[in-house]
């Protein structure tokens, strides 16, 4: 399972990297829009991402402060919160790779936010909420900048595994984003 929340983490990096560059051919004045979705605009959604891990991080390592709601700005200037997205991007990577499989099969005790309650839960599914968390808010952010600029750049799990090569078992690696859609054959199985 290790490996997989490892592919996880560095999907996520390469996801927010893309993301980021995106946002950042914006103007300030489209990137601070209302555009309806749960955080507002996309500065808001990039901001509440980052309160996610956050808090997320802050219960699992106990290191750092994290915020205490989830409509925080943590960041005014995109400049900014890009460069403290990329420290806690490897933050997440650091810490997944850190973990040994009993702690995996840990648990987690850790108060709710909003609704303060003790809990408590296993790691592992704690962990894919984190990325899943992610995942979610980004789709919204993805979704503002396609609307906005009519193109955004492929966020899809599979186009990172094609361009870093993990999981592949054959075929080209590093296939450039803009070859992905096109006409790429399917890997042969190998006969029995």
């Amino acid at each position: 399972m290790k490996s997989i929340l490892q592919m996880l983490a560095a999907y996520n990096q390469w996801a927010n990297r893309r993301l980021y560059g995106a946002a950042a051919g914006l103007s300030d004045a489209d990137y601070r829009a209302d555009n309806g979705a749960f955080f507002g605009s996309v500065h808001g959604t990039l901001n509440h991402i980052l309160v996610g891990d956050r808090i997320w991080l802050q219960r699992l390592t106990g290191e750092v402060d994290a915020p205490d709601r989830l409509d925080a700005i943590l960041f005014d200037s995109l400049a900014d919160l890009r460069a403290a997205r990329e420290q806690e991007d490897e933050r997440i990577v650091a810490y997944i790779g850190n973990l040994s499989e009993t702690d995996l099969a840990g648990t987690v005790r850790y108060r709710t936010l909003s609704n303060p309650v003790g809990i408590e839960q296993e790691l592992l599914p704690l962990l894919i909420n984190l990325f899943n968390h992610q995942t979610h808010h980004r789709g919204q952010a993805h979704c503002m900048l396609t609307r906005i600029t009519n193109h955004a750049p492929s966020l899809d799990l599979l186009m990172y595994q094609r361009e870093s090569g993990i999981s592949l078992v054959g075929g080209p690696v590093g296939i450039p984003a803009g070859q992905q859609r096109r006409g790429l054959q399917p890997l042969a199985r190998p006969q029995a």
